[in-house]
């Protein structure tokens, strides 16, 4: 078992390995979101040469391990190892949990549970199994609270009760999109304000297909390159889930005309909380007390391998691939359009998020010369600005 110093050694190394991928990416002419230049194809495969053998070293010794551990972040934080506690037992076909009255239930629950800095965010995310931290403590240690996992598609029951002895709970062992349920006796009470998503691992991915649909493969996958840890599966009955105050599940579905079910998106709970802290911001700066009411439209959120290859103007290696970017237009001077000003104030906006809260630092590009002009906002980890007239 890996100590939580060891994990930040591995996510050091990974991020010393996207160091090395960013330089690659310099020496060949490309932009930050942008597309090559001629002249750096010739110096692309060069610059491969050099410095790919690098890359997979770096990541062969903890390539397995990172593809599996969870994130250090705040919403996706293992707080115990996995033997601490046990996995809830699964249900094949539980029945329907419907609400009853919530103070039959004495558990300590926030008004509207939410996660991250602007809690604002409705989404968490774990491996199958994970322990985490969710919204949830009883208010008395006598209660005999146990809690259980139901399917958020139709609120059935998915898991056997365990017991809840804080707000540390194990995330069920079978990939999907979940709701918890408090239980004390005959009554119930269910949280499905906020949603847990299992994802669905990478190693899961046969070649380019995940379970009948298609991904594709990632840049740098075949060299033991970034890849995302895993997808949430996305039904019909999920597609509209509230993920944040202004975004939904369905917004980061690829829109590569795909049409079976289900389909699968990456989607970092970092970004979605980004996003809604430039609402906040566009909100203060207007004097608008609701931040709900600020009109915002998803462009492009998850994009397959397989799609963004056919995206004109798209990066080879475009953070749209990991769930960490989407492209926004934002109604930020409220006069009912999306207009090149908004853009603009947006960027503001960004800048301001990123300076309060400098983990969250990423990628912002203004694409104002299109018909709806829209801003590419992403949590890469690092600095990267451009404007596309």
């Amino acid at each position: 078992m890996l100590t939580l110093f060891e994990l930040a050694r591995l996510e050091e190394a990974r991020r010393e390995a996207a160091s090395v991928q960013a330089g690659l990416r310099a020496e060949a002419g490309l932009a930050p979101g942008g597309a090559p230049d001629a002249p750096g194809l010739a110096a692309a495969r060069r610059a491969a040469q050099r410095g790919l053998q690098f890359v997979a070293l770096a990541l062969v010794a903890v390539g397995a391990v990172i593809a599996f551990k969870p994130s250090l972040d705040a919403t996706t934080a293992s707080v115990a190892p996995r033997s601490v506690l046990p996995a809830p037992a699964p249900v094949a076909a539980g029945p329907r949990l419907d609400p009853a009255d919530p103070a039959a239930v004495p558990v300590s629950v926030p008004l509207r549970p939410a996660f991250g800095v602007s809690q604002a965010v409705y989404l968490r995310v774990a491996m199958p199994g994970q322990v985490i931290e969710y919204p949830v403590a009883p208010t008395r240690p006598d209660a005999d609270v146990t809690y259980q996992w139901t399917r958020a598609a139709d609120n059935s029951v998915a898991t056997e009760p365990l017991p809840l002895t804080g707000s540390v709970v194990v995330a069920p062992a079978q990939p999907g999109v979940y709701h918890l349920a408090l239980v004390r006796g005959p009554a119930r009470r269910l949280l499905d304000d906020v949603s847990l998503a299992v994802l669905t691992p990478f190693a899961d991915k046969l070649g380019g297909v995940l379970h009948g649909y298609r991904i594709g493969r990632y840049p740098l996958e075949a060299f033991g390159g970034e890849t995302p840890l895993g997808f949430i599966e996305v039904m019909p009955a999920t597609a509209r889930l509230p993920v944040s105050r202004h975004l939904r599940l369905e917004d980061f579905v690829t829109h590569d005309g795909q049409a079976q079910w289900p389909r699968y998106v990456a989607v970092k709970p970092q970004l979605l909380d980004k996003i809604e802290l430039v609402a906040d911001e566009l909100a203060r700066l207007r004097g608008v007390s609701d931040p709900g009411r600020i009109a915002l439209d998803v462009h492009s959120g998850f994009r397959t391998p397989a799609h963004n290859g056919g995206v004109e103007g798209a990066a080879f290696n475009s953070r749209h691939q990991y769930g960490d970017a989407a492209d926004v237009a934002i109604d930020a001077n409220g006069d009912g359009r999306f207009t090149a000003l908004d853009a603009q104030l947006v960027q503001s906006a960004a800048e301001l998020v990123e300076e309060k809260h400098p983990e969250l630092v990423g990628g912002l590009g203004l694409y104002t010369s299109v018909a709806s002009p829209y801003v590419h906002i992403d949590v890469r980890g690092r600095r990267a600005r451009w404007w596309r007239r």
